[in-house]
């Protein structure tokens, strides 16, 4: 869900989507929710106490940073310059997103090493689902940002950074669910 809800967010800052887009936000939010179950799972009894032990530090700073960059965009740049920046799938773009969303999916990953399931099916059916889903909510997202550009920018950085700060209350405890 997190990463629906990024997609979501890119998806405001893109004038007009197009398949090979959706085809990238799918792979790069669908192959890391695949890869990092996978790592835990191999990783479990090596660097699980570690990972999970700042995982939602990680996340928050990795969010915050993505957000607030977003909403400085959409308020300090012009229209065609945010534009044409915040629309990028490239790797320097996609990498922050795709593994700010997916590392507390390798404590996932962990706890499957302690169940007996078929670890690659499970990755399989987490990374097409991730995929799917990522893919339309850049579409969704899309709807409602080219009618409303910078707000809708901005609000995608409120989402990004409340989402961070969300993972953070939760591990933290401050928060009741």
């Amino acid at each position: 869900m997190d990463a629906f809800a990024v997609s979501i967010g890119k998806g405001l800052t893109v004038r007009h989507v197009t398949a090979s887009q959706r085809a990238s936000i799918g792979l790069w939010f669908g192959g890391f929710q695949a890869l990092f179950p996978l790592l835990g799972y191999f990783a479990a009894s090596t660097f699980s106490r570690y990972v999970t032990a700042v995982d939602h530090w990680i996340i928050f700073v990795l969010l915050a940073f993505i957000g607030g960059n977003m909403i400085r965009e959409a308020v300090f740049e012009d229209d065609e310059e945010n534009a044409r920046e915040t629309s990028k799938f490239d790797w320097r773009h996609m990498l922050p997103l795709a593994v700010a969303t997916s590392i507390d999916a390798f404590a996932v990953g962990v706890s499957f090493a302690f169940l007996p399931i078929n670890i690659f099916l499970a990755v399989v059916v987490i990374g097409v689902t991730t995929g799917l889903f990522s893919a339309v909510g850049l579409s969704i997202g899309n709807v409602f940002g080219s009618r409303w550009q910078k707000p809708a920018q901005i609000a995608g950085g409120v989402v990004l950074i409340l989402i961070g700060l969300k993972v953070l209350l939760e591990h933290l405890g401050l928060l009741p669910w």
